[in-house]
């Protein structure tokens, strides 16, 4: 027997929507698996207007698409699996069906390390999203110790989606860090990384089974010990900025791991915004998270604001 539909998307194409077949808005414009693809054609779960259409046929500016899955079409169903905050406060900075971005504080995990684990970000959106029909779905994390903009999928759906933009370069993730020492001009660190060897919880450039990495840099603000630089990730290596700054000779400044010994104080390292592509519409914006207080006092302090 058939499980019962989980998930519906209804989209209206725009007005300036070309005509195209159904296969190549599902596959090509929205960027579908074809796995989703083919569990939609086989249940004919894919409507327009109302009714079944041929993946083959033209849709157009105008018509109502609906895609309507079960939950065996997605490869990690039970992703969403996290135990809810009873009373969550997350500090939201843009939501719509799709998606959430929040602002993540220093000091909490991004997803819990082991099943049932308590207290984590994904936990609270779990909590915040409890008794809706939408779930909390993991896209990328942050560093404990690192605060700002996080993205987390609201439905399955959208997860290889988002999965992809970042993948391709179109989701730029942008951060704010103070380093130590004196940072100049703007440009690239592309140095490959991977485990440290000698400490599990460390990663290294040119470590075990590295893997290409990229980081573009621009100096904002230095006053000769310390600097403070824009970061955008072309690449999305677990620990990749403290590994590239640290190598770099710029070790951020509270860096735990990867620091000069002056871990006494917060990391400074802020994810300031994420230039956001929406599913399904692809359209642009620019979600912005405030710097916490000891972020601002710190610059306010040295001179760097």
């Amino acid at each position: 027997m058939e499980a019962p539909v989980r998930w519906k998307i209804e989209e209206v194409l725009p007005a300036k929507q070309p005509s195209l077949s159904l296969r190549a808005l599902l596959h090509q414009q929205w960027l579908l698996p074809n796995r989703y693809i083919h569990y939609l054609r086989r249940r004919q779960h894919v409507l327009v207007n109302g009714q079944y259409r041929y993946v083959n046929e033209l849709v157009r500016a105008g018509e109502q698409i609906t895609l309507l899955f079960n939950g065996d079409e997605f490869r990690n169903p039970a992703a969403n699996q996290y135990v809810p905050t009873a009373d969550p406060h997350l500090a939201i900075l843009f939501e719509n069906r799709d998606l959430l971005v929040v602002n993540k504080p220093r000091g909490q995990k991004s997803h819990p390390n082991y099943r049932g684990e308590p207290g984590t970000l994904m936990n609270d959106v779990a909590g915040y999203l409890a008794g809706s029909n939408a779930g909390a779905f993991m896209i990328h994390r942050l560093d404990q110790e690192t605060s700002g903009a996080m993205i987390v999928a609201k439905n399955p759906v959208v997860v290889p989606v988002l999965n992809r933009l970042i993948s391709d370069g179109e989701i730029h993730r942008q951060y704010l860090a103070v380093v130590n020492g004196t940072f100049t001009g703007t440009g690239s660190l592309d140095w490959p990384i991977g485990k440290d060897e000698n400490d599990l919880r460390k990663y290294r450039v040119a470590g075990q089974n590295a893997k290409p990495a990229r980081t573009f840099y621009r100096v904002l603000a230095t006053n000769g010990d310390r600097t403070l630089v824009r970061l955008k990730l072309a690449t999305g290596r677990t620990h990749q900025l403290r590994v590239h700054l640290a190598h770099s000779g710029h070790p951020i400044v509270g860096d735990p791991l990867y620091g000069k010994g002056d871990g006494q104080g917060p990391m400074l390292l802020h994810g300031i915004a994420q230039q956001l592509v929406l599913p399904f519409s692809f359209t642009r914006i620019k979600v912005q998270a405030p710097l916490p207080p000891y972020f601002q006092n710190y610059l306010l302090k040295y001179k760097l604001e």
